[in-house]
């Protein structure tokens, strides 16, 4: 990816944004998420949230009925 003014719509100022920090929101987002990243092999079998979410709650499921 280029950081090129050709780069940005005509309406877009570069100058305008100001420089970039890399982390800038790191300790937030570590505080205030839920995020997991699964592993490449496993993204192509749940490729989504729902299915993420789904297969989770199954084996929630599962867990119950196996506890009773």
């Amino acid at each position: 990816m280029s950081n090129t003014n050709e780069d940005l719509e005509k309406e877009y100022d570069i100058k305008s944004l100001g420089k970039s920090v890399r982390g800038k929101y790191l300790d937030q987002y570590q505080k205030g998420t839920n995020v997991v990243v699964i592993d490449p092999d496993l993204s192509k079998a749940f490729p989504n949230a729902k299915a993420v979410n789904d297969a989770l709650r199954k084996v929630l499921e599962n867990q119950k009925k196996t506890a009773s």
